[in-house]
This record gives C-alpha cells, sequence and structure tokens, in this order.
C-alpha cells in the first residue's frame, strides 16, 4: 500500500505472485501483467496523494507457505473490505500475493 511500492513497477513485481489475480472493488478483473501496468496511475501511488489507511489484519495459515489475509482500508473516504492469499513457495523466495479481492463498504 505504501506510495513507493505502488509507483515502482520493480518493487511491484516482488510482491505479486506469477499467478496473481485480483478482483477489484470496482469488480475487473486484473492479472499480473495488467496491475503491474496501471499500478503507478492508481490511486495511492503518489507521496503527496491521499494514501491508503489499513484497519486491523487477520491472518489464517491454510498450509505451510499459504496465508489468507483479511483486513480493511480507507482512501479518499472510500472503505473497502480485502482478503488476500499470500504465498511463500520455497525458503528462499518472499511472501507473494496470489490472490486479492476487494468489496466496497458502506459508510465511508
Amino acid at each position: 500500500m505504501a506510495p513507493e511500492v505502488r509507483a515502482s513497477r520493480a518493487l511491484a513485481e516482488g510482491l505479486l505472485d506469477p499467478e496473481f489475480v485480483e478482483v477489484g472493488a470496482s469488480g475487473r478483473r486484473w492479472d499480473r501483467e495488467a496491475m503491474l501496468a496501471a499500478l503507478a496511475g492508481m490511486a495511492g501511488a503518489s507521496e503527496d496523494g491521499p494514501r491508503y489507511e489499513a484497519g486491523p489484519m487477520t491472518g489464517v495459515v491454510l498450509a505451510p507457505g499459504l496465508v489468507h489475509l483479511t483486513y480493511e482500508t480507507r482512501i479518499g473516504g472510500r472503505r473497502a473490505l480485502r482478503s488476500s492469499i499470500w504465498r511463500k513457495p520455497d525458503e528462499g523466495s518472499g511472501w507473494r500475493t496470489y490472490y486479492h479481492q476487494a468489496t466496497p463498504a458502506p459508510g465511508g
């Protein structure tokens, strides 16, 4: 969610699994390449613009190297409930988002 990561394709690539898929708050389905191409122009990517604020996060280990994370975000008066599956394929690699879904929430 940090602007410097959202604005940098190289940094974002390190956090998105090669098989990444997202269903955004708009209902649009994104694959990894589409997200990497668009991310720098999306809300939250500018140091002087609005920033994502994350609420409490809860994580559940689904299996070794697989975690389900849920949390809430706010940006520019909009709220969303978020759900991500992160996976770490092996000890030599970092955690990457495999699947993400954002659902608009009332009461922005």
